[in-house]
């Protein structure tokens, strides 16, 4: 977003960095619902018009993700008005909840590699081996002959 001279940061991004502090506080806090676990509100972005906002989140337990995001957006209605009690502003944003799964597609990522660069160093260290091996067998091919004339 655009950042004002002036000030710093824009409105929108204020009322979102706002508005991830108090969903996060609402959801731990005042969200009834078994299915909603450990929630953790990655980022929150608002339009300009302050009419909408996107909230992405992440869960501990990835299996039951997209049910967790389900449900929040089915609280999103009690979220918007527990939010305008306490955020003095016009309009309390729409709230829309989605599930942010680069964390785990990055550790994923991550333990694929871990293992591609364990396999490649296996493989070349067998090499390396077979190398040593093959340099020695040669050296004393060509060092057998030359060293019985004497």
């Amino acid at each position: 977003m655009a950042r004002h001279a002036s000030r710093g940061y824009s409105r929108a991004e204020r009322v979102a960095e706002q508005l991830q502090r108090d969903v996060a506080i609402l959801i731990r806090e005042r969200v009834k619902d078994p299915r909603v676990g450990m929630v953790t509100v990655l980022d929150v972005t608002v339009s300009k018009d302050l009419a909408h906002a996107k909230v992405w989140f992440d869960v501990l337990d990835t299996g039951h993700a997209r049910e967790v995001e389900a449900s929040l957006n089915h609280a999103a209605g009690f979220l918007r008005r527990e939010l305008g009690k306490g955020l003095k502003l016009r309009v309390t944003p729409e709230l829309r909840f989605i599930y942010d799964d680069t964390q785990s597609r990055g550790n994923q990522l991550s333990a694929l590699i871990e293992r591609v660069v364990a396999e490649d160093r296996a493989a070349h260290e067998d090499h390396e081996g077979e190398d040593a091996a093959a340099a020695n067998d040669q050296a004393a091919d060509t060092a057998g002959p030359n060293t019985s004339r004497s």
